[in-house]
């Protein structure tokens, strides 16, 4: 193609700038449309882009936000969460136990230097302490009873009976813890210690041989407690544990044993009114103890 060129009015035709070899297969944009037009949009105003920045901005704080509370509660407990709090099954708060001190040179009662299982530590130091929110009773306060009062735990008609067995197997000391929670149920507990193994185990055997024990003051009757797993039990020591048979008198009565070594544990409780006793506590109470004396 000839390009054109049109002379000026004193007869001379203006140069005609060269174009560079590597631009002439690029063509040239009409003079009428910028060429910087042509390689970009119209930028929108500034202020709507400054919206839109804090838009973005606020959309990331809430989503760093939300994503942090949401790994905040998976992470944490349930009972932790308001409104997710898991019911309590029953369970008394009772203070973190311990083994007392033992006499220098005395072995616990299931070590291999102690073959007679004999407890060496002070009896009452292995009474299981009370729960949070409890009143103690003051007549059992943790320290020594006589026989009579723990032979008071049974019915009338088993007291005479039950005196004789109990002075043959020739017990030594008798200590006692007792309570009472908010809800009106009774706690107490003794513990018999004899002169040997042989005498607890005999003594045990005598209450224990009719199948459904001797009956306890305010339980005519009872009932081998069926909900007992047994959990807990210290390897060596062996437990007995009961249920008043229904009709229920005026106060809903629960007791066991715990045989270990030369000392035997009475755990009862009772709840007077419309309400009766619960497992959980109780079998929470028992287990408590017999741990204590393993």
């Amino acid at each position: 193609m000839t390009e054109q060129t049109t002379a000026t009015p004193d007869g001379t035709v203006p140069a005609v700038p060269a174009v560079p070899a590597e631009d002439t297969s690029v063509p040239q944009a009409p003079e009428s449309f910028p060429a910087q037009a042509a390689s970009s949009a119209p930028k929108p105003p500034r202020r709507v882009l400054r919206a839109v920045a804090r838009w973005t901005a606020a959309a990331l704080v809430l989503g760093g936000f939300g994503a942090g509370t949401a790994f905040g509660i998976t992470s944490m407990e349930r009972t932790d969460v308001p409104g997710l709090a898991t019911e309590s099954d029953g369970r008394w708060d009772y203070p973190e136990l311990g083994l007392p001190a033992l006499p220098a040179g005395s072995p616990r009662p299931y070590s291999d230097g102690n073959v007679a299982e004999i407890h060496h530590a002070d009896l009452r130091r292995l009474l299981l302490p009370a729960p949070a929110g409890a009143i103690v009773d003051k007549k059992l306060d943790g320290g020594w009873v006589s026989t009579q009062r723990y032979l008071a735990e049974y019915a009338k008609d088993d007291r005479s009976d039950l005196a004789q067995t109990l002075k043959d197997s020739a017990p030594r000391h008798v200590a006692a813890r007792g309570w009472s929670m908010p809800d009106g149920t009774s706690t107490r507990i003794y513990l018999v210690r004899f002169n040997s193994t042989a005498f607890a185990q005999s003594f045990m055997d005598s209450i224990v041989s009719s199948g459904s024990g001797v009956q306890l003051a305010g339980a005519p009757e009872t009932v081998l407690d069926e909900g007992w797993s047994g959990a807990g039990k210290v390897a060596g020591t062996s437990s007995y544990v009961y249920d008043e048979a229904k009709p229920y008198g005026e106060a809903r009565v629960r007791h066991g044993y715990v045989a270990a070594g030369d000392t035997l544990a009475l755990v009862v409780q009772s709840r007077k009114g419309k309400e009766s006793t619960r497992s959980v506590p109780f079998h929470q109470t028992v287990i408590l103890q017999n741990q204590l004396l393993g």
